[in-house]
Formats: structure tokens, sequence, C-alpha cells
């Protein structure tokens, strides 16, 4: 049963079957509107061969949507009640996604962020008010976090507010500052004192948000490819594609998860970078949706873009997703070179595959399934002392 209401205290870090609640869930499965929104966007900017402006305007949106999950995440790792005012509060975060999903088209389109901004001035409002609570039940250097992070987020909320009033033309760059600021409140906030997040439960969270972004990749190529077929009937040049990409999200799913991550979250000073790493693990698992979009679009005559820029909208993201699963928590497990150079070759060859042509993704595909391959039997041999 619910609690009405409870002083909100750190939870242990060694707390015992710690799990996602449907809270939690619920929450991530929100993020999906936003996910969705922002994938939709750069395929039409792909489509329309304007790659640059697309790339620029998807990474932008994508760090609101990932830093939002972010600090709801993390916080709630260290000081999740659910007691009413919780859920409340956590609710009225909700709220805000989907105003800053909203907002995503005219952010990305026109550079314009009145209704994402207030998206984000209502999910700032609720967590502010939790971090006031945090501080009101902490002592001490936990209760100093709990303000530092209160008081960051206040001063960076003014500051994306300011932005709207800030010439078009700088509000890129400003943008880029107001991100470095947002991304240095953590490491200050927590120099002398570490919030009590919980290792299981952080890996859960980000593994559980792996799915959902590798899930509305699949359904956003579904669609394509059934939109494809009803308007062109071009089966032949869909199915490799396909193909190529359910391929693509088995082996990322596989390899994602083929380490425990959460024996590495020993503290911050591992955490940090590993947390701040996933932003182009979700950026690239979403695009790599994205891209397939685009590849089924140039296929059957749609997008305005090259066989060879279409290739490429799928095989950096999923080289990019490759390399990143490699360097923030693989490589901490592989043991020997032959293990080691597994997946940086994988990405390197799923690069190269955008080369090959018509079935460029079908071969992108076949060579992260040889991967998952190799990685198997790799550490099979390891464990019988081959």
């Amino acid at each position: 049963m619910t609690m009405t209401y409870v002083p909100m205290t750190s939870r242990s870090r060694h707390e015992s079957h710690r799990a996602s609640t449907p809270l939690e869930l619920f929450f991530d499965l929100c993020f999906v509107v936003a996910v969705a929104q922002a994938g939709r966007q750069l395929v039409h900017a792909l489509a329309e061969d304007h790659v640059g402006a697309g790339i620029t305007g998807y990474l932008f949106v994508f760090f609101g949507v990932w830093w939002a999950w972010m600090n709801f995440t993390w916080f709630a790792s260290a000081y999740d009640v659910d007691d009413v005012p919780y859920r409340i509060a956590t609710l009225v975060q909700i709220a805000g996604v989907l105003i800053y999903s909203a907002g995503i088209p005219r952010a990305f389109n026109d550079n314009n962020w009145t209704v994402s901004v207030l998206g984000y001035v209502v999910m700032r409002f609720a967590l502010t008010a939790q971090w006031l609570r945090a501080a009101a039940g902490e002592q001490g250097p936990a209760r100093r976090t709990a303000l530092t992070y209160a008081i960051g987020l206040l001063v960076c909320q003014a500051g994306w507010v300011a932005l709207l009033w800030a010439p078009e033309d700088s509000r890129r760059w400003l943008f880029l500052a107001l991100v470095l600021v947002e991304l240095l409140i953590p490491v200050l906030a927590e120099r002398s004192y570490q919030t009590q997040w919980h290792p299981h439960h952080i890996a859960e969270r980000y593994g559980l948000f792996t799915i959902i972004v590798l899930g509305e990749t699949i359904a956003a190529s579904t669609v394509a490819v059934q939109s494809a077929i009803d308007e062109h009937e071009a089966l032949g040049e869909l199915l490799p594609i396909a193909a190529g990409g359910l391929l693509l999200v088995f082996a990322a799913w596989w390899i994602y998860f083929a380490v425990p991550a959460h024996d590495r979250l020993r503290s911050n000073r591992e955490a940090i970078p590993w947390g701040y790493g996933h932003y182009v693990i979700f950026a690239s698992a979403a695009a790599i949706g994205a891209g397939l979009e685009v590849a089924i679009e140039q296929a059957v005559g749609k997008a305005h873009i090259s066989e060879l820029s279409a290739n490429l909208a799928v095989c950096v993201p999923a080289a990019l997703f490759l390399a990143f699963v490699w360097l923030l928590h693989s490589r901490h497990f592989k043991r020997g070179t032959a293990q080691q150079l597994v997946l940086p070759l994988t990405a390197l060859a799923i690069l190269a595959c955008a080369w090959t042509g018509a079935h460029a993704v079908l071969w992108a595909g076949l060579v992260a399934a040889a991967s998952v391959a190799a990685g198997v039997t790799l550490a099979h041999r390891q464990r019988s002392g081959a």
C-alpha cells in the first residue's frame, strides 16, 4: 500500500532485490513519445538531404530527452520513497516530458524552443521540489549536496528561459554553453558527498531504457516498411533492408546485455562517465530506426538523398552504438586481444558496409550477427579453458 507521506532520506546502496518500480516504467514509457518525435524529425531532415541541419537538430533535441531522463533516474535511485507527494511530483515531470515532446518539431525545424523550454520548466519545478524535500530530510554533506542540486537546477533553468530571448543566430552556441553547465552540476554537487544511488538499480534502469529505444526503432521501421509496401509494392527492395535492420537491432540488444554493467559502477568516478556516455548509446540506438526509415524511403524513391547517404544513415549510428558499448563497459570484461578487438572491428566493418550498394543494410546486419557469434564462441572457449 502506498504511504501518504514518509520522510525523504537516502536509500541504502546495499539494498537487496532493488528493482525498477511501476512508476519508473511508466515514466520511461512516456519518454518513448519524445524519442519518437526526435527520430521522426531526423527522418524528414535526412530524406530531404538536409544532413547537417538534421544531425545537429537531432543531437540538440535528444539531449533534452536524455538529460531529463537522467535527472529523474539518478534521483529516484537514491531517494525514491514512493509516497503520495513523490508520485505526484513524478507525474508532473511526465507532464513536462509530454510538453517538451510537443515542442520538438518547432525546436528542430525552426530553432524555436518556447514550447520545449516550457516543458522543461514543468519538469524542473517538480525535480527541484524533490531535491529540496531531500535536503529537508538530510543533514551535513548530504543536505549540502541536495541543496547544490536544487540551486543548480534553478540557475540552469533560468538560463534556458533566458535563451528564448537570445538572438536566434546565437542560440546554438548558448545552448552548448548551457549543456556544459548542466553536465557540471552533478560533478560539483557530489564532490564531498556521493548520493546513495544503487548500482544494480541504475544498471537495470539504463538497460530498460535501451530496450525501450530499440523497441521504438523496431516499431518505426516496421511502420515504414508497411507503408512502403502498401504504396509501392516494392517487396524485393524492402526485404533486405528489413532483414538487415532486424539483425542489427537483435545484435545491439545481445551485445549490450552480454556483460553485467553494474559490476563497474562502484563510485561516481566510474558511474558519471558511464552515465554520460550513454547519451551516444541512446541517441545512436534511436537513430538506427530513423536511418532504416530513410533507407526504406530511398529504396522506393521517396527520399531526395543518394544511396550512399541512406546507407550511412543506418551504418553510422550502428557503428557508434557498438563502439560506445565497448568503450563504456564491454572492454572491462573482455580477456585477450581477440575478445577486445571484436566490437571495434565490427564497428569499422559495419561502417564500411555503407559502400556495398543496395544491400548495405543487410550486409551490416550480417556483420553484426557474425560479431555476436564470434563473441559467444570466444567467451565459451575462455570458460572451457581452450
